[in-house]
C-alpha cells in the first residue's frame, strides 16, 4: 500500500504541475498567463491575468505538497478548491472531457480527497515527520469542506461577473 500510495501522489502531482505551468509559464503547450487570462475572463473569472496567476500557483503549490506527502491535508484542500472551481467552469459543457467537460479536474479533485482521507502513506515527508495522524476521517472531512469553501470565493465572484454581463440571445 505504501507504494501505491506515493505512485498515486506522484501522478496526481505531475498532472497538477503540467497543468499549473501551462498556465504561468506556457509549457507543455500552454498558452501562458496572458493567453490564458482570455479564457478565463470568458469564464467568468476576473480579471482574467490575476485569477489564471493564482490558479497556477494553487496547482503547483498543491502538486508539491501531494507529491512530497508533506502536509498532506493542506495540499489536499488546495487541490479540491482549486478543481471544484475548474469543474464547474467547465461544467455547462457536460462531463466527459472529450466535449470540454468536467471530468478532469472532477477526478483531480476526488484523488486529492481520497488522498485527504487516507493520508500520503509511509514513504512521505509527512510520516518522516512522525505527522502521521493527519489522515482519517477527521482531517479527510476537514480538507474537503475547506477546498470547497475556498471555491465558493472566486465561484461567487464568477458568478457576478457572469449575472452582469449581457445576455446574448440566437433570435
Amino acid at each position: 500500500m505504501t507504494f501505491g500510495l506515493l505512485l498515486l501522489r506522484l501522478l496526481l502531482a505531475a498532472l497538477l504541475c503540467g497543468h499549473g505551468t501551462q498556465k504561468l509559464f506556457g509549457w507543455f503547450g500552454g498558452a501562458g498567463p496572458d493567453g490564458t487570462a482570455v479564457v478565463f475572463e470568458r469564464w467568468g473569472f476576473v480579471p482574467g491575468r490575476r485569477m489564471v496567476l493564482v490558479a497556477g500557483a494553487a496547482e503547483v503549490t498543491g502538486a508539491a505538497s501531494v507529491a512530497a506527502g508533506l502536509l498532506t491535508p493542506g495540499g489536499c484542500a488546495v487541490v479540491v478548491g482549486t478543481m471544484t472551481v475548474a469543474a464547474v467552469a467547465s461544467s455547462p459543457n457536460g462531463f466527459w472531457a472529450q466535449q470540454g467537460g468536467c471530468e478532469v479536474p472532477f477526478w483531480y479533485g476526488a484523488v486529492a480527497a481520497v488522498l485527504a482521507f487516507t493520508g500520503p502513506g509511509g514513504w512521505s515527508l509527512d510520516h518522516a515527520a512522525g505527522l502521521d495522524g493527519l489522515d482519517g476521517y477527521g482531517w479527510g472531512s476537514g480538507a474537503l469542506a475547506l477546498g470547497l469553501a475556498a471555491a465558493a470565493v472566486p465561484l461567487t465572484l464568477r458568478s457576478r461577473v457572469l449575472r452582469a454581463r449581457p445576455q446574448i440571445t440566437t433570435r
